[in-house]
């Protein structure tokens, strides 16, 4: 029904919580529940360390497929918010809908295949799992000390 993201970002399909029935209280029940999810996750993906300052960078947000593109339309909210130069939006897959909307929300777009029609993301992938907290926790230990951010190239 829609998609929350870092910095109070909430999205609504106000047209599928319409059609659905759900209250408001059923709603707000939802987006506290799921920001409390999100703080959780925040805390120990970060490990105490700071969010990356991404002011005047360019940044790649990656996906596994956009079907709504919900979640990404919160993701690139979220990350205006935090003034970036750029925002290259990189899928393997998306919805021609989906795509079309967020390309016009992003500086850069990469997407392999835009198939039709398109039912579910993971139809596109042999093996679809989600991914766990353990998991992200031991690819994030793994990065650079300095993190994600890199510096720009420089121009001669």
């Amino acid at each position: 029904m829609g998609a929350i993201a870092t910095g109070g970002v909430t999205l609504l399909n106000r047209k599928l919580v319409r059609d659905e029935g759900l209250s408001d209280a059923e709603v707000e029940r939802v987006i506290y529940t799921e920001r409390d999810e999100l703080a959780r996750r925040e805390r120990l993906f970060r490990g105490g360390r700071p969010p990356l300052d991404v002011r005047g960078r360019t940044v790649v947000i990656v996906d596994d497929g956009l079907a709504t593109g919900s979640t990404m339309r919160a993701a690139v909210a979220a990350l205006r918010r935090e003034g970036p130069r750029r925002i290259v939006m990189a899928v393997p897959v998306s919805s021609t809908d989906a795509l079309a909307d967020l390309m016009s929300r992003v500086e850069e777009t990469v997407c392999l295949a835009t198939p039709e029609p398109m039912h579910a993301i993971g139809e596109w992938y042999q093996v679809f799992e989600q991914t766990s907290d353990a998991e992200v926790t031991a690819c994030l230990a793994r990065r650079a000390p300095t993190g994600a951010v890199r510096d720009e190239p420089r121009r001669a």
